[in-house]
């Protein structure tokens, strides 16, 4: 696969993205100097969106892996296949990266097991290089490749976090849900409804992000709110769209979704 058109991984059309800080700018200097990054927050709160969008301002191809607790290292790296004709190789995305010069982008890396994760530590030092030890082969990183991990550290726990050796191989970047003047112009524009609509539907969030550690284990997500705005626009009522996009995915606890569906009543 090292004739793998990168072409076919560049982002066409420019995403979304509401810069917050100097997070822009960060991240060019990043990867001007090819430092490999990890993007720190809770879900939902824009860290892929930001990957597709410095990979689409950067104009280099973006492959985007999403980490799982089934995840080998050959899931990474790649496999000897059968086919008709035998058995032959096929790179798997961390690989195809390096080749062509991609940034790769290893989503919610803590659900990779360490055995997995250690895969990508020659690529992010000096070395710059993935040894494919079942085929024999030492890939040298293309000079465009870099690495992106992202990770929630709410979810962190002592089975579930990265090693210290991962963690300082990795320049961060902090994400967090935005102020609420930013987040409102997001859900307005994702969302396709007025102002004042997405006005409610960010404060109806800040009240569930209140009780985080008191019954929730998170707050509703920027994603769920733009969900639930494309609901509201679609034709629904707000109460409705509200209580699927909302209150329902948050929780499963009785009293838990009758304190949500309180304050959707407060400014609906």
């Amino acid at each position: 696969m090292s004739d793998t058109n990168a072409d076919q991984y560049l982002i066409q059309n420019e995403p979304y993205y509401r810069t917050v800080g100097n997070e822009v700018e960060m991240y060019e200097a990043a990867y001007a100097a090819r430092m490999p990054v990890m993007l720190k927050g809770p879900t939902g709160c824009g860290k892929s969106r930001f990957v597709e969008y410095m990979a689409y301002k950067l104009n280099k191809p973006l492959i985007t892996v999403a980490c799982n607790e089934d995840m080998t290292a050959s899931d990474l790296v790649g496999r000897f296949l059968l086919d008709i004709n035998g058995t032959k190789w096929q790179d798997g995305p961390l690989t195809v990266a390096a080749r062509v010069g991609a940034i790769c982008y290893l989503d919610e890396v803590v659900e990779a097991r360490q055995d997995t994760t250690v895969v990508i530590h020659p690529l992010t030092d000096h070395r710059r290089e993935l040894p494919l030890e079942k085929k024999g082969e030492l890939v040298k990183a293309h000079p465009d490749f870099q690495i992106v991990i992202s990770y929630n550290p709410d979810y962190q726990s002592l089975m579930k976090d990265l090693k210290q050796s991962t963690k300082q191989r990795f320049g961060g970047l902090d994400f967090d849900y935005p102020e609420t003047e930013i987040e409102t112009e997001i859900v307005q524009h994702e969302g396709g409804v007025d102002a004042e609509t997405a006005g409610k539907l960010v404060q109806i969030a800040q009240r569930s992000r209140n009780l985080k550690g008191h019954g929730l284990d998170e707050g509703m997500s920027t994603r769920l709110l733009v969900y639930a705005a494309q609901l509201v626009d679609k034709g629904i009522d707000p109460m409705s769209a509200c209580q699927m996009a909302l209150v329902t995915p948050l929780t499963d606890d009785p009293d838990m979704r009758d304190t949500l569906s309180a304050a959707v009543n407060t400014y609906f």
